[in-house]
This record gives C-alpha cells, structure tokens and sequence, in this order.
C-alpha cells in the first residue's frame, strides 16, 4: 500500500461510463525474459475481474507496474482516470494493494495498524476511520488485540481493511487467499464479495478457478505475456463444446465435510448454481 499525497480536495472522478482501468499496450522484460508483450485490458468501475495466469505469466508484474512500483517498458494505463506515466501520485490515491501475505504488523493492536494507515495518509480524525473499518469489517471486539493474536481469515480482513482506508475506488488484490484454511477462505471471500456490492472496484489475481467463478464479474487470462480471453464466465465456457448431460453420483469432497464439521457453508453447488 502506497500512501496517498494529501490534497485540499477531492478530485473529480471521471463519468461512471469510463473503466476504472484502461491498460493498453503494456509491455515489461527482465533482461531477455519478455514478461508482458502488450497487455490491453479494460475493467468497468464497481466490477470484479479476475486474472488468471500460470506460475510466471506475469499477474504480480502487472500488478506491480500498476501500482507504480515498477515502470513498464511501453504501454499506458489510466487508472480512475488518472495517466500511469504522467501523475502517478494520483494513480498511488486512487489504487491501493494487498499483496498475497498480510501486511499486517502483528505488534500492533488492530486499530493501531489501521490509525497508523490513516495518518500516513495524512487523514484527520484517524482514531475515527480505524473504528469505522473495525465496525465495516467485523473487528470491533478484536481491535485492541494485537493483531499477532488474530486468525488468518482476522488477519487478511484487517489487511483489506487497511486497504481501504482513505476511500480508494480501485483495490488490486494479489492471490488473497494464498495459504489460508478452508474457513479464512470463506470469510475472504465474502468480504470481497462485500467490497464489490459497496461500489469498489477489484482486481483479483488468483490461481484458484473456483475462486475466480465464485467471485468475478468477468475472466481475463494471461499468457505468454497477453490477455489471451476476457469475457464472462458463460463467455469462456461457450468455447469449449456443450457439456453433455449425464447422471452422477455427487459426493462431497473433505473440503465440504471440513466446513460441515465446523460450522461453515460448504463450497457444494445447488443446481441452481451449476444452470
């Protein structure tokens, strides 16, 4: 995360009709290892995507040029309207990252780490927005714990938390569910669910399908340096020939007996959700 500058106002943002990111061209190599070849992706505001690639196929890279913490070799990007290459300090306000581990500082209490985000992004009444995202996140009764003391699932929630301090309309999250149980799965899952019906616009990378079908509004796929599909997820099963309709016997997975034992809703889909 990337504190943002502080300003006496608040831009404007630009018409809702406009994606939340326009990348177009992006190209970036490491010595002779082409990454990206020229990346083009548009992702509507108040949207979730998905980004899909192998081991190496270059999503951290992407995410690390957006995030201005690296510079690409070609290409442009807008993010909320806001030009990559010539303002990234507007970029830096509008996106914010949580990486695929917490960057959570286990010393510190829940409300400290989050008081600590606000004033280094120079917000008044701190102490105020870090009880807020403790309310917003269900953490109120875990926030004078130190955040050493708190679970996967509590950790990775009080990571996006500080994500979001600041009010910023784009949120990048890299692999967030990397390492964590069954149960912290879930409850990531929903909360990102949740960040995506208040408005906020995400980009997941993720190397689970399931979560990419349960989460995104739309697919892109990296490979070889390209987007190489973008679409829905009925877009990208029309590719394939239809499915042939057979009578199985479905048995739960230990995943599905897991949550069962401890109380959490098991990942089986109703036949509602297979149609």
């Amino acid at each position: 995360m990337s504190p943002a500058p502080a300003t006496a106002t608040t831009p404007a943002r630009p018409p809702a009709a406009e994606p939340a990111l326009r990348i177009r061209g992006i190209e970036k190599s490491f010595g002779d290892l082409a990454v990206l070849r020229g990346v083009d992706l548009d992702i509507p505001r108040g949207t979730v995507l998905a980004l899909l690639g192998s081991n190496g196929a270059g999503k951290t890279t992407l995410v690390r040029i957006l995030s201005t913490l690296i510079t690409p070799d070609a290409g442009t990007a807008l993010v909320d309207g806001h030009d990559l290459g010539s303002d990234p300090a507007a970029v830096r306000g509008a996106l914010s990252l949580t990486g695929q581990f917490a960057a959570v500082d286990g010393v510190l209490t829940g409300r400290e780490n989050l008081v600590l985000v606000a004033r280094l992004r120079h917000l008044s009444r701190p102490g105020r927005v870090a009880d807020e995202l403790l309310e917003r996140f269900s953490l109120t009764e875990a926030g004078r714990r130190p955040a050493a003391t708190y679970s996967g699932g509590m950790r990775r929630r009080l990571d996006i938390a500080m994500s979001l301090v600041g009010d910023p309309p784009i949120i990048v999250l890299d692999e967030p569910t990397t390492g964590l149980d069954p149960t912290s799965r879930l409850e990531t899952w929903r909360t990102i669910s949740a960040l995506a019906a208040a408005g906020t616009t995400v980009l997941l990378t993720t190397q689970h399908l399931e979560e990419a079908e349960r989460l995104a509004d739309s697919i892109a796929v990296l490979h070889g340096g390209r987007i190489i599909q973008h679409g829905t997820l009925e877009d990208l099963r029309r590719l394939l020939p239809p499915a042939e309709i057979e009578h199985v016997e479905k048995r739960p997975s230990l995943e599905d007996v897991f949550l069962t034992l401890v109380g959490e809703p098991t990942t089986q889909r109703t036949n509602e959700d297979l149609r």
